[in-house]
């Protein structure tokens, strides 16, 4: 175990083995550097082991993406970019690693999956959602460049037209409408259960094979290209006086507290 990821295995029915992988970070498991850092280290294990299996999952809440209070304050204090270069790179790395693991990556998740955190959803292959699961973008609000595949990822998902409508529409996405953008497989009271089923159902080799073919080296590269413009575009944001303006109005909003 890690200091912010459990680590444990689950053996799935016919023998499969599976790597699971929980966000204990607190504060609804905020993006900052110690989560990232040691999911990537929970990584660097589960790949190091014989399962073909990661389960990613959280806790009330996957993850309520960036700590806007702590870019916020390094703002404030003239720091925003070497802090945002503490988080947003290590983010962008996991997603992209996430798409090239010859690994089935699965996330169960409950509650809010927002900002930045969306990312892990857009890059698994498969998703269980519990009924009360959102993803929500919040960047127009708080004024940050989108990030975590936003734009790097979603649009091969989704579509060019329909990510960029929602990114400027910043609409609340539920379970069940995730579900029908094919950003999610199901819906259940009890996500982590229901992702282990769906998990063992399938030849494991088969899926893994069409995962490689769909993510080849030449697709990759393109995301991984569009990734380091989010981080670029991100880091050019975090600086502009319009984005402090709208962090300080958007921890006005919910008391201090919040991440996104």
């Amino acid at each position: 175990m890690t200091a912010k990821v459990a680590f444990d295995t689950v053996d799935l029915p016919g023998g499969a083995a599976c790597v699971r992988l929980t966000l204990s970070g607190g504060r609804a498991n905020a993006l900052e550097p110690g989560l990232l850092g040691d999911l990537i280290s929970a990584l660097d294990r589960a790949e190091a082991q014989d399962a073909r299996i990661i389960l990613l999952c959280g806790g009330r809440n996957f993850s309520s993406g960036g700590d806007v209070r702590g870019f916020h304050a390094a703002t404030l204090d003239g720091r925003g970019q070497d802090y945002a270069r503490t988080v947003v790179p290590l983010l962008q790395t996991i997603v992209a690693r996430l798409i090239a693991m010859p690994r089935l990556v699965v996330v169960a998740a409950r509650g809010a999956i927002t900002g930045g955190s969306a990312g892990l959803l857009f890059a698994a292959d498969l998703a269980v959602l519990a009924p009360d699961a959102f993803v929500q973008p919040y960047y127009p609000q708080v004024g940050f460049a989108p990030d975590g595949g936003w734009t790097a990822l979603l649009p091969e998902r989704i579509g060019a037209g329909r990510a960029a409508e929602w990114l400027q529409s910043d609409r609340r996405l539920s379970a069940q409408a995730l579900c029908d953008a094919g950003l999610a497989t199901a819906v259940s009271d009890i996500p982590e259960e229901r992702a282990l089923e769906l998990a063992a159902s399938g030849e494991i080799g088969t899926r893994l094979a069409t995962k490689a073919l769909i993510w080849d080296s030449a697709r990759r590269r393109h995301i991984e290209t569009r990734l380091q413009a989010e981080t670029t575009a991100f880091l050019d944001r975090i600086s502009q006086p319009d984005t402090l303006r709208g962090m300080s109005r958007f921890l006005e909003r919910v008391g201090g507290t919040a991440d996104v």
